[in-house]
């Protein structure tokens, strides 16, 4: 009966040891997933940045480059208040 028990132990030990494998790899490939994705996400913000930073350089040269005269009035407290004050 000493045996029978040790056997039931040890069969029962391997099935949580087993079971525990099982988990430990499906929470890493969910991991991967989402590691995959979070990559996919940075690389397109990154894309996005390079993007956004192209186009202030841009909009600075055009205010550079255009007539001061031209360009946009200063704002003038008493001129542009609203009319009920």
């Amino acid at each position: 009966m000493n045996q029978s028990k040790t056997t039931t132990d040890t069969s029962t030990v391997q099935d949580d040891l087993q079971a525990q494998v099982i988990d430990l790899q499906m929470s890493l490939a969910h991991l991967e997933v989402t590691v995959e994705r979070l990559d996919d996400v940075i690389t397109r913000q990154d894309k996005d940045i390079h993007t956004l930073q192209r186009q202030l350089q841009l909009i600075y040269k055009q205010i550079e480059n255009q007539d001061p005269e031209s360009g946009i009035a200063p704002f003038d407290v008493m001129a542009d208040r609203p009319p009920h004050y």
